[in-house]
């Protein structure tokens, strides 16, 4: 060390260094510490990012109070001493007390796990500076042989004029209210998922959506019982909407203007769900000869290797699977078994990654679609399907409707896709996905004993 220059002498040295503390980035460093490597953790916000803070978490206790309400007006239905004549009410300020502090709870276990760990975390922002250097803005400087940059994504707001007026998803984390009439500017998911709790919490929805169609990676026939659930549910759908501008007109409602010109008004919010760029705008980059593509992602091989060594990806920036929490945190966990852990091979797979949309109902796929399928193996695909009410809808008179949908392949009718529209579909799916990896086929459900009654069994009752 007498040796080294006086820029190299405040260094901090350490095997790992991870950029974000997301999933991803917890991930990667709670892996590393378990193989014995030393690690540090930058991240200048709350710990478990998107997912945690402004994303999954908060959210699906959105959906729960949302479902809740449902369920309560549907046991007046039933015979319950509840309102029939008017929503039951719900104390949105106490709710997010509640979440809140479920959140803080989450914080309280991953600080204590870093504790535990060893991990050194820096609350600062993290920017590469060369190969094997972050400096970060609190004025500490790290060097190690290998970096993961985890630094996630956030929402956009379309580029036409008045943008500024609409709230993103991040700000709908910080409401106290349902607002009384609410224009969503989006059909992917989190579009559908905002719109189906805020309905169920008050508000009075209208989607604006571009495509003819909500959710395009979904498949087609589940999304149209989806948009008819919505529509029952009172959800207004407009489809092939382009919006030029946004306004506050002389009583300080939202209009919307279209390409076309025609004004929608008299909302009291707009909401954009149009999007998320990956944060790799100021993290060094250019320091180590990276360069995003046009999305802003950062190229990643299948090992999530960047093109400077000793550089990966992981998450949201990578462009590297579905941008799901749990896709992070495998493709997080096998580079760490890689690089650290003797298991040369380990890589995320990313094919058949199950996922679910927490619309009302919710809906959850795996594999491929019929349509992909179609394209893939032509002639040879087989589509079985159950279209129903559940018991609880058809004993309440609800005229929200169940699909599910098996897509098979070959004469021995192996299972490629499997799509739930449908009460717990998000809870039916998980073991069903285990099945589909390991080339589970027809004959295989149907030698499955059904649990009678629940929705599940329409699975190994289809033929």
């Amino acid at each position: 060390m007498s040796g080294a220059s006086p820029d190299d002498r405040d260094l901090l040295h350490f095997d790992l260094i991870v950029l974000g503390g997301g999933s991803g980035g917890l991930a990667a460093a709670f892996r590393a510490v378990e193989h014995g490597q030393r690690v540090a953790l930058v991240e200048p916000g709350a710990l478990g990012g998107t997912c945690v803070n402004v994303g999954c978490v908060p959210k699906k206790a959105m959906w729960l109070a949302a479902d809740l309400g449902t369920r309560l007006e549907q046991a007046a239905r039933l015979g319950f001493d509840l309102p029939m004549d008017r929503r039951v009410g719900f104390d949105w300020a106490r709710f997010i007390t509640d979440r809140q502090r479920y959140i803080h709870g989450i914080h309280h276990s991953y600080g204590e796990r870093l504790d535990r760990a060893g991990i050194m975390v820096l609350p600062a922002r993290g920017r590469l500076a060369g190969p094997g250097r972050v400096d970060t803005d609190a004025g500490a400087r790290l060097a190690a042989p290998h970096i993961v940059l985890a630094t996630g994504s956030s929402p956009v707001r379309p580029d036409v004029a008045g943008a500024s007026l609409g709230a993103v998803s991040d700000d709908f984390f910080g409401w106290n209210a349902a607002p009384p009439r609410l224009a969503i500017i989006g059909g992917g998911y989190i579009a559908i998922e905002l719109a189906g709790v805020l309905q169920a919490l008050g508000s009075q929805v209208e989607m604006f959506v571009r495509d003819q169609r909500l959710l395009r990676q979904a498949d087609a026939e589940l999304v149209e019982q989806l948009q008819e659930n919505y529509r029952q549910q009172g959800i207004g759908l407009v489809f092939g909407y382009d919006l030029q501008a946004l306004r506050r007109d002389d009583d300080g409602q939202l209009q919307l203007e279209a390409l076309d010109g025609s004004i929608r008004g008299g909302f009291d919010q707009v909401l954009f769900a149009t999007g998320r760029r990956p944060n790799t705008g100021d993290i060094g980059l250019d320091t180590v000869g990276i360069t995003p593509d046009g999305a802003g992602n950062i190229p990643v091989d299948r090992w999530q290797a960047t093109q400077a060594e000793g550089v990966y990806a992981v998450g949201d920036i990578s462009g590297c699977g579905l941008a799901l929490t749990p896709v992070a945190i495998a493709a997080a966990r096998r580079l760490c078994d890689r690089l650290f852990g003797g298991r040369p091979d380990a890589k995320l797979d990313v094919d058949n990654v199950p996922s679910v949309v927490f619309s009302h109902p919710p809906l959850a796929m795996v594999g491929l679609t019929e349509a992909e399928a179609r394209e893939r193996y032509g002639d040879d695909v087989h589509v079985y399907r159950s279209n129903f009410r559940p018991m609880r809808e058809a004993l309440a008179e609800s005229t929200q409707r169940s699909v599910f949908k098996l897509v098979c392949v070959g004469a021995e009718r192996r299972v490629v896709g499997l799509h739930l529209l449908g009460d717990s579909a998000d809870e039916i799916l998980q073991g069903f996905a285990v099945a589909l990896k390991r080339g589970i086929t027809l004959d295989d459900l149907h030698d499955t004993i059904a649990i009678h009654p629940t929705s599940a069994e329409e699975i190994v009752l289809m033929r």
